[in-house]
């Protein structure tokens, strides 16, 4: 299959309010830490690398979300 320009490549595996369990794997130069669900990157403001924490989906975009910590 020859994807053109514009169409969705992948679907994204987040959905908006969900929640997840993940490990901070990274932190972006803003520095809000960077997990990753089947690839998809998810920046956690508050979190540092190493950190498993649960978290919920705020905002999806095309190729990254942001997320919240649930307590």
């Amino acid at each position: 299959m020859i994807l053109m320009f514009g169409e969705e490549s992948s679907p994204v595996p987040v959905e908006e309010g969900e929640v997840y369990d993940v490990t901070i794997q990274d932190l972006a130069r803003q520095g809000d830490g960077i997990a990753r669900i089947e690839g998809f990157v998810v920046f956690v403001p508050g979190t540092k690398v190493g950190d498993e924490v649960r978290i919920k989906i705020e905002r999806v975009l095309p190729k990254y979300g942001f997320a919240s910590l649930v307590e």
